[in-house]
């Protein structure tokens, strides 16, 4: 049996997490187009930059045969209109996965308008054999299901927190003992990646046009100074932290 070849491309802990998934499941992965060996397929993982996306899409499908499988992260962007920024948008599927990818049991796919089955099923036996399941989501919008639904419950609390209704440790404590939750929407936020919630907010915002998707300031500010979680060890409670001038002095 010949060996499996994917290119991951993106400079972020989402790639990070699944080079790692691949790795240890003894797949070939590489993340350059220079000198690029034939890859079976892509998982291309930028969220937020659209130009950056755009850009990074449009080198892979230079390097690359015209039916090679294209998985590409819609946490910000429906999957038929990244799908459409392509030469050959029938090879594109589109996923959701937050950073922790790694440890989740599964992810979530679509498939865009332009979008073949056959691509789908292939992604999905792939995924198959490292042990993880793909839920095929029927309605291509941006963070599909579980994406979607954590960055809503984040992006409440987060208004929580803004108005002073409770402090972080009390908004993550009541939830978890409210919901039987094993991590507070703040903690989660944290361990997911704030940049990865904002993303979902957004496009779901410009996607849909709809107030309820109108990520809180307080996410976009700890955005803005790269507060973003686990990546840079500072999220809410750190903001909660230094609103409160809780550090000690040097």
């Amino acid at each position: 049996m010949n060996p499996v070849n994917i290119l991951i491309m993106g400079n972020n802990r989402l790639a990070s997490s699944l080079s790692e998934c691949w790795q240890l499941n003894n797949y070939h992965v590489v993340h350059h187009l220079e000198n690029m060996e034939k890859v079976n397929f892509v998982i291309e993982t930028e969220n937020l930059d659209k130009e950056t996306k755009q850009m990074q899409l449009g080198d892979i499908e230079k390097s690359i045969s015209k039916d090679t499988p294209i998985l590409t992260t819609t946490l910000g962007w429906s999957a038929t209109e990244v799908a459409s920024w392509l030469m050959y948008p029938e090879r594109v599927i589109g996923f959701a996965a937050f950073d922790n990818v790694k440890d989740a049991p599964g992810i979530e796919a679509v498939l865009p308008l332009q979008g073949k089955e056959s691509y789908l099923l292939y992604v999905t036996e792939q995924f198959k054999q490292i042990g993880k399941e793909v839920i095929e989501v029927d309605e291509d919008e941006p963070g599909l299901v579980y994406p979607r639904i954590l960055s809503m419950i984040v992006n409440e609390a987060a208004y929580a927190l803004m108005e002073q209704t409770a402090s972080a440790r009390d908004i993550d404590r009541a939830m978890k003992l409210g919901t039987n939750y094993p991590a507070g929407p703040l903690e989660w936020a944290a361990e997911i990646g704030i940049d990865n919630v904002y993303a979902v907010l957004q496009g779901l915002y410009q996607h849909l046009g709809e107030e309820r998707y109108r990520p809180a300031s307080l996410i976009k500010k700890l955005v803005y100074a790269n507060w973003i979680g686990h990546a840079t060890k500072k999220d809410f409670y750190y903001f909660e932290k230094r609103k409160n001038k809780e550090f000690t002095k040097m």
